[in-house]
C-alpha cells in the first residue's frame, strides 16, 4: 500500500500553506522506515486554526443548526470515512503498528460507530426544553461550549479522535484537533473525508504538530474547552493551564487495570479473551488488563496456563492477518518497555515467558509478550503503566483482598472478574473503583460513558455524557404566566 505525504494543513476547509518548512517524518515501526512526511503546524499555524474553528462558532451557521441538520452532516462523516476502511486499518497499522486484525475492528471501524451513534444522538437530543420551575416557568438550553482543542494520542488516532470530534460536532461545538506528530495520516484521511460533506468551513481544523505547539493551542484564549488523551504526566500540565484560565476540560490519562480470576473461573473458557484484554495493540491500550490476579489455591496452575497461551503468541508483520503481536510505535518505547522488564527482575519477579527482542526479526520495534509471575502489588511494574505486552500476575489469598489489591492503584479506568457466577462477578464490580468494568469479558460500550477514577482522567467520554461535556447548560426564566 502506497502511503502519500502531505504538504498543506487542513484549516477552514481549504489546504492552507503552513508557516514554516518543518516536517514530520512517519516511520514504519515495522519496518523502521519513513513511509510519509507531512507539515508540522507552528504556534502562527494555532493562530490560524484557531481563528478559522472562532469565527465559525461566532459568525457561522453550524452552532445555531438543529440537531437533525448537524445529525445529517455526522452521517455524511461517516458514510465518507466508510469508502475504505481496509485502506484505513491498514494506513494506521503502518503508522503505529497494530495487528491488521486489530486495526480492521478497533482504529478504522470503531470510529464509524462512534460518528453514527452520535449522529443519532444530534437529532434525538432536546436542545432547549420547558420545565414548571419554582416561582416560575424556566426553559432550559444547553448550548455548545464555544471552541474544542482535541488533542489525541498516537495509540488509537483515530478513534480517540473520534471520542472528542463526534460529540462536539453533535453539540455544536466548533474544533481544531492536533493529533499525535508520531501519526498524522488517519487524520489527514478524516480531512479528506470531512471536504466530501456538508460540514461548514472552520468547524474542523487539523494542525499536526509536537509537544510545545499543542501547549500553546491548550493555552489560546480563544479555545473554551480542551479535551486530552494521553499520559497522566501531560494531562496533569493541560489540567494545571485549564484551571489557571477557568477552562473547560476532559482528560482521558493512564490506566493500571486489574483482571480478578475467581476461584471458581474455567481457564478453557477464559484464558483466550484474557489474552486480548491484557495485550490488545501490543499492550499499547490505556484499558488494558496488566495486573491478572490468581487466587493462591490456583496460582501455579492459572501462571502455567498463561504462560503457555503467550507463549504461543505469534509475533511479527502486524500487515499478516495471523500476527497475534505486532511492534511497538517507536524506538523509545521498546526501550521504555525493556527498562521496565529489567526492573521487575531486579525487583524480585521472575519471567516466565518473553522479557526478550524476538530473535527472528532482525527489523522493528519488537518485544515479545512478557509474563511476570511472583509479582508483589508494590513492585513498580504493578503500579506504573509499562504500555507494552507485559503482564504480571499476582497472587491473593481471597475475594476481599482480591478487592484490595485491584483498588490499590494510583489508577482506576477499567477492569474485568472471571467467575462462572454472573452475579458474584457484578458484586465484586460493585467494589471496584473504576470507570468501566466488565464480567466475564472485555467490554467497552460506545453507548455508555467511558472514563476513570483517580490519576485516570477528569470527565466521560462516550454515550449521552459524552455529549454533555460539550455543553454549557442555561437557565432562562420566564413571566409566571408564560405557558409551557
Amino acid at each position: 500500500m502506497t502511503v502519500q505525504s502531505y504538504d498543506s494543513l487542513f484549516i477552514n476547509n481549504s489546504w492552507v500553506r503552513p508557516s514554516t518548512k518543518g516536517r514530520l517524518s512517519v516511520i514504519n515501526p515495522a519496518t523502521e522506515s519513513a513511509i510519509a512526511t507531512v507539515p508540522e503546524a507552528s504556534k502562527e499555524d494555532v493562530d490560524a486554526a484557531v481563528l478559522a474553528a472562532r469565527n465559525a462558532f461566532d459568525h457561522g451557521p453550524w452552532p445555531s443548526m438543529t440537531g437533525e441538520q448537524r445529525g445529517d452532516c455526522i452521517k455524511e462523516l461517516s458514510q465518507a470515512l466508510q469508502q475504505d476502511i481496509p485502506g484505513l486499518a491498514q494506513l494506521i497499522t503502518q503508522e503505529m503498528g497494530s495487528p491488521i486484525t486489530f486495526s480492521m475492528r478497533s482504529q478504522a471501524f470503531s470510529p464509524i460507530i462512534v460518528l453514527d451513534y452520535y449522529a443519532d444522538l444530534a437529532r434525538k437530543h432536546a436542545f432547549e426544553v420547558k420545565r414548571p420551575g419554582m416561582v416560575s416557568p424556566v426553559v432550559c438550553r444547553s448550548e455548545p461550549v464555544g471552541v474544542v482543542a482535541a488533542i489525541t494520542p498516537w495509540n488509537a488516532p483515530l478513534f480517540t479522535m473520534m471520542l472528542k470530534l463526534a460529540p462536539a460536532l453533535a453539540a455544536g461545538c466548533t474544533v481544531v484537533i492536533k493529533p499525535a506528530p508520531e501519526t498524522p495520516l488517519d487524520a489527514y484521511r478524516l480531512a479528506e473525508a470531512i471536504e466530501k460533506t456538508s460540514i461548514p468551513p472552520g468547524v474542523v481544523n487539523i494542525i499536526p504538530a509536537g509537544r510545545e505547539v499543542g501547549e500553546y493551542l491548550v493555552s489560546h484564549r480563544q479555545v473554551d474547552k480542551v479535551s486530552f488523551t494521553g499520559s497522566v504526566v501531560a494531562g496533569s500540565k493541560i489540567g494545571s493551564i485549564c484551571g489557571s484560565q477557568i477552562k473547560r476540560c476532559t482528560l482521558e490519562l493512564g490506566g493500571k487495570s486489574a483482571a480478578i480470576l475467581l476461584d471458581d473461573v474455567d481457564l478453557t473458557a477464559t484464558i483466550p479473551q484474557l489474552l486480548p484484554a491484557a495485550l490488545m495493540n501490543n499492550g499499547q491500550a490505556c484499558i488494558a488488563q496488566t495486573r491478572v490476579l490468581a487466587p493462591a489455591r490456583r496460582y501455579r496452575e492459572i501462571v502455567d496456563t498463561l504462560t503457555d497461551a503467550v507463549a504461543n503468541l505469534r509475533v511479527g508483520d502486524p500487515l499478516n492477518e495471523t500476527t497475534d503481536i505486532g511492534p511497538l510505535f517507536a524506538e523509545r518505547q521498546r526501550e521504555r518497555v525493556e527498562s521496565y522488564i529489567e526492573i521487575g527482575k531486579a525487583e524480585g519477579a521472575r519471567v516466565s515467558t518473553g522479557g526478550k527482542r524476538p530473535s527472528h526479526l532482525e527489523k522493528g520495534w519488537y518485544v515479545e509478550p512478557t509474563v511476570f509471575v511472583d509479582v508483589d502489588n508494590s513492585m513498580r511494574i504493578a503500579r506504573e503503566e509499562i504500555f507494552g505486552p507485559v503482564v504480571s500476575v499476582i497472587p491473593y489469598d481471597n475475594e476481599e483482598n482480591a478487592v484490595a489489591i485491584a483498588n490499590d492503584s494510583d489508577y482506576g479506568l477499567s477492569g474485568t472478574v472471571w467467575t462462572r457466577d454472573a452475579e458474584k462477578g457484578l458484586d465484586i464490580a460493585r467494589k471496584i473503583r473504576t470507570g468501566t468494568y466488565t464480567v466475564n469479558g472485555m467490554s467497552m460500550d460506545f453507548m455508555s460513558p467511558f472514563g476513570g477514577f483517580k490519576q485516570s482522567g477528569i470527565g466521560r467520554e462516550l454515550g449521552q455524557e459524552g455529549l454533555n461535556a460539550y455543553f454549557e447548560y442555561k437557565t432562562i426564566n420566564m413571566p409566571a404566566d408564560y405557558k409551557i
